[in-house]
This record gives structure tokens, sequence and C-alpha cells, in this order.
């Protein structure tokens, strides 16, 4: 499945330096047909993407789209169980996104005899020169690089310039603008380099890594107007005490006076003290004092930065296949680190304990833990040919909804094709409908909206309906009659259904066939006064809200006159 994701990272243009999490559409219809369910299914995607560090990195599973086939379930559950173990995307914090930190230091121009060339050299983003006579080929001379391509009429004069560079093709122009973008990159393959990779990721950084040689490269100290004032005082000063011991008779002396000249002596101190220096001769002036010649000096600074300029353009040149690679290895790069944080996230979430569930007609789970708690309850719960509903019963915050989006939670993961807490097993569902608690009060238009909404459920044995104290939004008389006969219409249409209700006094006489009452109860008050829930369902037995233990609590807490006294009446 690897070569799949990395064609969705490709087409939904992911990037693990997106400044936000990329919005996508699959276009795949999902499992679960009511806003209820859907938000259920997407807190168990934001739980799963706590483990990345890239926000497109959860996009990648919505690459695991909704499906019915449960030979494509099994393939997932294959490939995540066969994901490398052990991976830790931690270091990923020290990546940046990339912002180019060099740029050449020198001036670069294409030039061009070609107009088709011309208009391609434009769309490079370096300055462009058309040029039609040799007097524009003259006019480059004050230009640091010339590189020419198509000029094949102007190559002789061309070739009288030290700073032209010869390229076969428009491609092979301006190869710097590589090297401008792979800088921005420099800290992030340093941090990739003391990592552990895989062997494609490792190859990768190692070659990026080798063309930083070309913006490295150690420069040879240049010869600079500073430097060069330096040396001239050195030179003076050594001269004047090597003259004082210098002995020069009348005629040496009345020939330097008349020639305007040096002694050979004295013309020996002064070029051995410049040559001291590792400076050209020709920019000093022989006399006494030694003075600079500014003209030459100018020029040599000219020449050498145009050699530089020249030898680090050459060996771009040279390069330029490697270069023109560039952008290809650092967008697989971004790939490969995506999919790295998403195999590291997804073992975060996967603990070693957890087992792959199995398809089965029933639905059944074992010693499962809910991954929305801190500190969650094993659960086990079934539903089955003879039970295919379950009439949930219990007290206020007894753990009846947390159930529900238990099971909601256990289907994505299962269709995604994650490990799971515990032992379990379940048909593919198509079709998830779940009703919520409705938090209104009640009225006409409630009820009317509820069941005009399950009027409109696709029924049959890849369906699952959860309903949620669906009887608040009518009154309590009809309530009862109306959760049997929905579990009773929808039993008949091999529907599975799990309703949470407090009405289980009112309808355990009228209970439909294939129905089964469960119960969650309240043993007690702890020493806080808080409820003990043992949260797991009994199954077959009626659970019995406990208002009395929510009086205790109330009368041992505040002490108020009017608690107390229904709490003693109640105990009588």
């Amino acid at each position: 499945m690897q070569k799949e994701l990395l064609k969705f990272i490709i087409e939904n243009n992911l990037s693990p330096f997106n400044s936000s999490k990329t919005s996508i559409k699959t276009g795949e219809e999902s499992i679960f047909k009511t806003r209820d369910a859907k938000a259920i299914h997407n807190k168990v995607i934001t739980k799963i993407s706590e483990n990345f560090f890239f926000d497109d990195s959860s996009n990648l599973l919505e690459a695991f789209y909704f499906t019915d086939n449960i030979s494509e379930i099994k393939r997932r559950q294959e490939f995540f169980k066969n994901l490398p173990r052990n991976m830790n995307n931690e270091f990923l914090s020290e990546l940046k996104k990339p912002e180019p930190s060099w740029t050449p230091k020198y001036d670069i121009v294409a030039v061009t005899a070609n107009e088709k060339t011309f208009v391609q050299l434009k769309e490079l983003g370096c300055p462009v020169k058309f040029i039609t006579s040799p007097e524009d080929v003259a006019e480059l001379e004050s230009c640091d690089i010339v590189q020419a391509v198509d000029c094949d009429d102007f190559d002789t004069y061309l070739e009288q310039l030290n700073q032209a560079i010869f390229v076969n093709n428009v491609e092979d122009v301006y190869l710097e603008r590589y090297l401008e973008v792979l800088s921005g990159w420099k800290k992030n393959l340093e941090v990739l380099d003391r990592n552990a990779l895989d062997n494609e990721m490792k190859d990768l950084v190692g070659q990026l890594k080798n063309l930083f040689s070309l913006i490295n490269e150690g420069k040879a100290e240049k010869i600079t107007r500073e430097r060069v004032e330096e040396r001239l005082e050195e030179i003076n000063n050594n001269v004047s005490e090597k003259i004082k011991t210098v002995s020069i008779n009348g005629a040496e002396l009345f020939e330097m006076l008349s020639k305007n000249s040096l002694s050979k002596e004295l013309y020996n101190i002064i070029e051995e003290e410049i040559e001291k220096t590792g400076i050209p001769e020709d920019v000093f002036n022989k006399s006494i004092p030694v003075t600079i010649d500014q003209a030459e000096l100018g020029k040599l600074i000219k020449e050498q930065d145009s050699n530089e300029f020249v030898s680090l353009s050459e060996r771009i040149k040279k390069r330029s296949q490697e270069l023109k690679e560039v952008p290809e290895k650092l967008r697989r790069l971004e790939n490969l680190l995506l999919l790295f944080d998403f195999y590291a996230g997804i073992n975060k979430f996967v603990k070693p304990e957890y087992l792959i569930p199995e398809y089965s007609e029933d639905f059944l789970m074992e010693d499962s833990k809910n991954i929305f708690l801190d500190n969650p309850q094993s659960i086990s719960f079934i539903l089955d040919k003879e039970s295919r509903c379950s009439i949930l019963t219990g007290a206020n915050s007894g753990g009846k909804t947390t159930l529900l989006e238990h099971l909601i939670q256990i289907i994505s993961l299962f269709q995604i094709g994650l490990p799971l807490s515990g032992r379990s097993r379940m048909p593919v569902f198509t079709d998830v409908y779940y009703f919520a608690k409705n938090k209104g009060s009640i009225s006409k238009g409630a009820f009317e909206t509820l069941l005009t909404q399950m009027s409109k459920i696709n029924p049959g044995k890849q369906t699952l309906i959860l309903a949620d104290e669906i009887e608040s939004v009518t009154e309590p008389g009809v309530a009862g009659k109306v959760l049997c006969a929905t579990a009773d219409f929808f039993i008949k249409k091999n529907c599975f259904l799990v309703i949470a209700t407090h009405l289980g006094h009112e309808i355990q006489k009228s209970i439909p066939k294939n129905a089964r009452i469960d119960g969650i109860e309240a043993k007690g008050l702890d020493e806080n006064y808080e409820l003990i829930v043992h949260h797991n369902p009994i199954l077959g037995r009626l659970a019995h809200s406990t208002p009395e233990l929510i009086i205790e609590k109330m009368a041992r807490s505040k002490a108020s006159d009017y608690i107390s006294y229904i709490f003693e009446y109640i105990k009588k």
C-alpha cells in the first residue's frame, strides 16, 4: 500500500511543510449516515492524529476509504501488521520550512541570438540579453558571468570574454537556481543525516548533501585593497631598516639621482620584501618609499573575482544533471517524510497488546478499551442472531452514551484496518446511524424530526442503529411504545440496534423478539460521595436508575434540610 499512499500524497499536493492541514475531497461516501455518527468518526481520526507531527500526515487516513469489501479490509490489516516497529518521529520537530539562504555573489546574464530561446530564457528569472551584433557582445565586458546558448554567429566574439560560459541548452542556464532551493534544506538535511532513516531517505539525504560542496567550497585568501595597504606598510618598514646597513659611495648616489633610479642593492631589497607578501609585484611601484600602482591593483581585483566566479560557474555546469534532479529529489524526500511520520504515529497509537479484529456476522467486543478515555475500563458486549437488539438501561453517568460511541469507534478503526484493544469481531457495516441524546426540550417538531430521520434508514444486515434516549423528545406514555415498535421493525429488517433508555421498566414486558435488555448499574457511593459504576453492561439484566443514590450523595455533601428530609423519607 506504500505506493498507493505516495500516489495519494502527490495527487493531493500534501507536504510536511504546509502551514495547515490541506483540505481534500475523496469523493467516497461515508458509512456513517448521521451527523452524530460522523462526529464520533472524526473524533477517532483526531485521536489517531495526535501521534503525528505534520498536519498533513493525518490526511493519509483518508486514503483508507470506507469499503464494504472484507478482502480490502484484510489487506489493510496485513499492511499495518507489517509496518516497521520502534519508529520515532520526535526529531521531526527540528525540521523547519525551507527558506533559501544562499544566492550567487556574482551577477549572471544569459545571452542568445535565437528569438525562441530568448523567450524561454525570460522564464528562468535571471537577466537575459538578445544579441544581434559584435557591439552587443562588447557591452557584456562588465558582467560577472555570461551564459551563452544558441549564439553560433557570435561564438568567436564571446570566446574573447573570460567570463563567458557556453551551455548546450536552456535547461542548463542559471543552474544556480537549484542551489538556491537546496540551500533552504541545509539544516533539515543535517537533522535527517543524524537520525535513523530508511535506506531510500538515507540515500537521498547523502546525494543532496554532496551538492553543498558547490556552496561551501573552501575559498583561498583573496587580495583586497586593505590587505595590500597593510603589506605596503610592512614593506616600507622593513626596507627602511635594511637601508640603514647599506653603504652608498658618491658615484652610486650621483647615478641614482641623475637617472632617477635605485641601485641594484636597494632594488633587490625592495623586491625581496615585496616577494615575502605573496602579492604580485606589479601591484607595487618599486621606489623609496614603495607605493601602490592603483591601476594594476584594480585590474588584479577584477580579474581574480572574474576567475573565481568562472571557476565556480564551471563546477556547477559539470554537475548540471545532479542539480536538475534537485527539485524531484526534494519532493520525493518530502513525500517520504510524510510517510515516515504517518508510520511512526500509527506505531504510537497501536499498543503492542492490540489485536486484529475479525470478520463475523456477529458483533462482539471483549475486554475492549475506549480510546477517548484516560483510564478506561475493559468493556465486553455482543449482538448476534439471537439478540440483534440491545435495550441498554442504567443510571445517568453510567456509561450508556460512552458505550454507543465506543461501538462507532471500533467500527471506524476496523474500516481503516487498524488493530484494536481486546478481542473483537464484526460485520462489514455499510450504514451506521447514531441518534445522539436530544439536548432540547420535548416538542412536536423534535419528535417529528426524529421519526422522519428514522424513516429514511436503509435497513439490512449490514446496518447498525444506535439511539440514545430517543424517548426524550416525546411524552413518557407513548415513548415506550415507540421504542418497542422501532426495535421490532428494524429487527425484522435484519438490522443491529442498541437503544439506550431510562424506560426499562415500562418496556420489559413488551420487548420484541430477538431483543435483549442490558444494564449498567451504579453500585453505591465512594468516600467522595460519587457514584460507583461498573461501566461494563450486564447482559440480560435490567439496570435500575438509582435516584436514591443521587439523593444520598446530595444529602451527605450539601446538608440541606430539604434534601436530608427526602433522603430519610426514602430510607423509611
